[in-house]
């Protein structure tokens, strides 16, 4: 079974750069790309991935507001909250919903922390 990766970012250079640094390290991966959280919603539904790395500010629904929906929806994907905007009030909401926060840029040492969480 291929192991699959959504990655929703609203900004394309993101998306390539996250998908670049998890495809060093997993070569087989399926990588999914959203650009905001309507699209990241329909792939978590249709493809269903391993792991989400969600941005929070996207148009639209924000990747909090995914994580809570697929979280409310019972759905068994592991999620990653990547953000350069740690406010607490966003890093008290992820707690909440059991969604760890990751602080951008993308570099290796966070790829290699968000890729930790598919270890059972």
């Amino acid at each position: 079974m291929v192991m699959r990766i959504l990655i929703a970012d609203d900004s394309k250079v993101s998306r390539t750069v996250i998908a670049g640094l998890i495809r060093n390290r997993l070569p087989d991966v399926e990588i999914l790309e959203a650009g905001d959280g309507a699209s990241a919603l329909e792939h978590a539904s249709t493809s269903t991935p391993d792991l989400a790395v969600l941005d929070i500010n996207m148009p639209g629904i924000t990747g909090l507001e995914v994580a809570e929906r697929l979280r409310a929806a019972g759905s068994p994907i592991k999620m990653a909250i990547l953000t350069a905007n740690v406010q607490e009030a966003t890093r008290a909401k992820a707690d909440a919903l059991g969604v760890p926060l990751f602080r951008k840029p993308a570099k290796s040492e966070v790829i290699d922390d968000i890729l930790k969480l598919l270890t059972p």
